[in-house]
């Protein structure tokens, strides 16, 4: 998975990065086949502006934008979503229900 975070107009300390890197680490457990994930940190008028881009493959792209006063609420905020978007996508691929009736083949007997 490559992974690129960007940052325009601010600075991200050593504890951001981590945290954001962390965060794109744990999204392999929803075990889709992420290609790659862009990041774009943005200081807006007043605000923070956070984009998370989730390429994966077979599947449209999932795109997150989060914007908030506070770089750190802004972050976390985007990555709850990110996961929600993930999670909700590893549902709809995995069904959990079991195959219906009408999918039973009917095996004959000799």
């Amino acid at each position: 998975m490559n992974i690129q975070v960007r940052a325009k107009d601010i600075t991200l300390s050593d504890h951001n990065k981590l945290h954001i890197d962390t965060a794109i680490g744990q999204f392999s457990k929803y075990n889709l086949d992420i290609t790659t994930t862009n990041v774009v940190i943005e200081r807006a008028k007043k605000a923070v502006n956070v984009e998370f881009d989730i390429h994966i493959a077979h599947n449209s792209p999932i795109v997150i934008n989060q914007t908030d006063d506070d770089l750190d609420t802004a972050i976390d905020l985007a990555i709850d979503r990110a996961n929600k978007a993930l999670r909700r996508l590893h549902d709809k691929v995995i069904s959990h229900r079991g195959s219906g009736l009408k999918e039973i083949e009917l095996v004959e007997e000799v």
